[in-house]
């Protein structure tokens, strides 16, 4: 099964960003900081998916050069599986070009690993898994 987790959004403030959806009528729930990522988030919201917001908390951050490349926008598109590391395997198999291999933790206790743009048609693609129960 695989479902639209969410769309991560790279900006350049957080509390901006939050402003824009609040206004929109959308609530904006759980800021939190992935260490690992050097990037404070917060989610949104809509419909059965979220928009993930997400702002930079270093300069050397995936985050930060991303926006001084491209500016902000869409950064990522977050589709859920149910067995993570079995995907990543198939993967790997089929020569699709990861970012890492390994998978990581990231906000919410949620697994990650994200797909390269060069294997996707162009867009950076994070698969990702709910926590596993009891987390």
């Amino acid at each position: 099964m695989f479902d639209i987790d969410h769309l991560g959004v790279a900006v350049k403030s957080l509390a901006a960003a939050r402003t824009f959806y609040e206004h929109l009528g959308l609530s904006v729930v759980g800021e939190e900081t992935v260490e690992g990522e050097q990037v404070r988030l917060a989610m949104v919201p809509v419909g059965e998916s979220r928009i993930e917001l997400l702002e930079a908390t270093s300069p050397e951050s995936a985050i930060a050069r991303f926006i001084a490349k491209r500016g902000e926008g869409l950064h990522h598109v977050a589709l859920r599986v149910n067995d993570l590391a079995a995907t990543v395997e198939r993967l790997k198999k089929s020569g699709t070009r990861l970012i890492s291999e390994d998978i990581k933790v990231g906000a919410g206790g949620h697994l990650y690993v994200f797909v390269h743009p060069s294997s996707t048609g162009g867009v950076l693609l994070e698969l990702c898994e709910d926590p596993p129960q009891g987390v």
